[in-house]
């Protein structure tokens, strides 16, 4: 895996065994520097890596920062910085990064990651000293790291389906946030953001000023990503709004048509394929294509399941690896994402659906609590009718606070955590902390109230876009062997994005219209009109078509009968009827279980969950409850 590791501390493991994780998949060259109380070490591919060592002074760089406007020498001129500011240096840094700084002469270390949460790092403490990664698997290679499965983040993918942070997998491991740092000094340990989203929902200026600086912004950004490797980098493009979008501008700022890839399937409703080709004849592009197959979906789950650090049940992950694939063995070594867009401009479905479930709340109470809630919900009601029960649904969840509002559809809620899983791994756990991990990511300004958009999208920035779209995309190339890099995310684009009024983002029902009428000239019609897909797999439907993929998932489901987690009566039910009454819906959850089981066999020998203990080990790692 590409990435950065280290520590803090008298510790006489070899930085060799630590670091070698770190490019398993990908191959990547590394580097490394050792002082007396600490190492550091990246694996990265060209212009990746950035390291600088001056007697105990140790400085690493994973990604591609920037240092005021230039990328020359990054690691080499922080130090001053580091010397005069201490924890502040960071907030001097843009771009995309992962950083460690370890002082030994003065016992410090700074720990700190991109504005967006692009490269992510994690670490953890104990008396031999401060240990740091982005691959859990090269923590785990340091004899002083001790590894249990934390069962309270087993819940939260099992609830999310991925484990958000600064949780991580594993007990007393942590993740840094976006825009977040850690600084060490005299064995004391603080945590604070040197960034933070800032939304300006009162400018005023006309449309054509706010797209040209759009326009431009938008140039920057691409051009900011495409740096000095255009000819290697093509762009995903499924077809929608913001992969049209980064094609088109490739092919602006280069002046010749942009090498895209786009994946398709063989099912019905999936196949997003013809708006794909649409934009890219639109634009010029040089348009690859590949029809992602059942029999490939069976091949790439076990990588897949290893590659990540956490169980992660993205299913989409699956296509965005053979769409990377497909552009290395094209000779290309970056790949650019349209991720972001969404987050930024207002481009999800539920952004209009909570805006019209919040529309409910501005109705006079003595209207809403006087007549219809007592008509819809008094008891006896003879004839429910279709219009009817959506009715009531629509009120049960518009009575519903935000953000718990935004998970009335989860399956783990819908089918009752009692229902799922077994008891004695319910009492290791808390149910309620998966919401309180929304309520402690929800954005809350106590001096200004945000407008619900904005708020949305902030959200959708510190969760669901850092722990969720970005490791898919950037976990799918590392396993391909690519780069990933996602120019909407360049901070002068999110910084113009939080500058837009919130009636840019969402007006009435309509979503990102300041972007679709930015993008008017530059983008075919029809997918300025088309509603989001994204490369959805197909997987339930080839459950039932394809015998050799139904078989992995069940062989997978009946191992994970044995861990104590899920309750057999639960799987049972979910391979018979559930399956056969919605195959896609009930799909979704064959899928979370058997990449949870896929995880657990790639880094757990075993979990055992019963009383409140919890037992785990992970390859080359004792039991610390042994």
């Amino acid at each position: 895996m590409s990435g950065l590791c280290g520590w803090l501390g008298a510790s006489p493991a070899s930085m060799q065994v630590m670091a070698a994780p770190l490019s398993r998949f990908d191959q990547a060259p590394l580097q490394q520097h050792t002082g007396e109380k600490g190492a550091l070490a990246v694996a990265a591919g060209e212009g990746a890596a950035h390291l600088y060592q001056h007697e105990e002074l140790l400085i690493a760089l994973w990604g591609r920062p920037m240092l005021g406007e230039s990328t020359v020498a990054v690691a080499q001129r922080l130090a001053p910085l580091w010397l005069a500011r201490g924890a502040a240096a960071c907030a001097a840094l843009s771009g995309e990064f992962a950083l460690a700084i370890v002082d030994g002469a003065a016992g410090e270390l700074l720990l700190a990651v991109d504005r967006a949460g692009t490269y992510p790092l994690s670490h953890v403490s104990n008396e031999q000293g401060v240990f740091f990664s982005s691959s859990h698997d090269a923590l785990l290679a340091h004899p002083a790291i001790r590894g249990a499965l934390d069962p309270q983040a087993l819940y939260h993918y099992l609830f999310f389906h991925m484990v958000p942070a600064p949780g991580t997998a594993y007990l007393g491991w942590q993740r840094l946030l976006p825009g977040e740092y850690l600084h060490v000094r005299s064995g004391r340990q603080c945590k604070g953001s040197y960034w933070s989203l800032v939304f300006q929902e009162n400018t005023r200026a006309t449309f054509a000023r706010r797209q040209q600086a759009f326009l431009n912004t938008l140039r920057l950004a691409v051009e900011c990503s495409l740096g000095d490797t255009a000819e290697r980098t093509g762009a995903f493009l499924s077809g929608g709004t913001d992969s049209s979008t980064i094609a088109a501008i490739v092919g602006q700022v280069t002046g010749s048509g942009a090498r895209t890839y786009s994946i398709g399937f063989d099912a019905p409703g999936y196949d997003e394929m013809d708006y794909a080709r649409l934009a890219a004849r639109h634009a010029g592009c040089v348009h690859h294509e590949y029809y992602v197959t059942a029999d490939d979906v069976l091949a790439a789950i076990p990588s897949m399941a290893a590659v990540f650090d956490q169980p992660f049940g993205n299913a989409s992950a699956i296509p965005a690896y053979y769409c990377a694939r497909m552009a290395r063995e094209d000779g290309m070594t970056r790949m650019l994402g349209g991720d972001g867009g969404d987050e930024l401009f207002g481009g999800n479905e539920r952004y209009a659906r909570q805006a019209l479930l919040s529309s409910y709340e501005c109705l006079p109470a003595m209207l809403r609590q006087g007549l219809i809630e007592p008509l819809l919900f008094r008891a006896g009601l003879s004839r429910p009718s279709r219009l009817g029960n959506k009715a009531r649904s629509y009120i049960k969840q518009a009575t519903m606070a935000l953000p718990a509002r935004l998970e009335s559809y989860n399956l783990l809620q819908r089918y009752g955590h009692r229902t799922v899983l077994e008891d004695a791994f319910l009492e290791t756990i808390d149910p309620g902390m998966a919401l309180d991990c929304l309520n402690s990511a929800w954005w809350q300004r106590p001096e200004c109230k945000l407008s619900q958009i904005n708020a949305l999208l902030a959200l959708d920035m510190r969760f669901t876009l850092a722990d969720n779209d970005l490791p898919k995309v950037r976990k799918a190339c590392e396993l391909a062997g690519v780069e990933a890099a996602f120019p909407f995310l360049h901070d002068a684009m999110v910084a113009f994005a939080a500058s837009l009024p919130p009636g840019d983002k969402l007006k009435g029902m309509r979503l990102r219209p300041f972007f679709k009428q930015a993008l008017a000239g530059i983008l075919p019609p029809a997918i300025v009109r088309k509603k989001k897909h994204g490369f959805g797999l197909p997987f339930g439907l080839w459950l039932q078509s394809h015998a050799p993929l139904r078989e992995f998932a069940f062989d997978s489901l009946a191992q994970l009968r044995r861990r104590g987690i899920v309750r057999p009566g639960f799987i049972d039910d979910l391979q018979g009827r559930l399956l056969l009454e919605h195959p896609a819906y009930h799909g979704t959850m064959v899928w979370i279980l058997m990449m949870l089981e896929q995880w657990l066999s790639a880094h757990a020998r075993g979990f055992a969950a019963g009383s409140g203990a919890t037992a785990t080990e992970t390859p080359g790692v004792l039991d610390p409850t042994a």
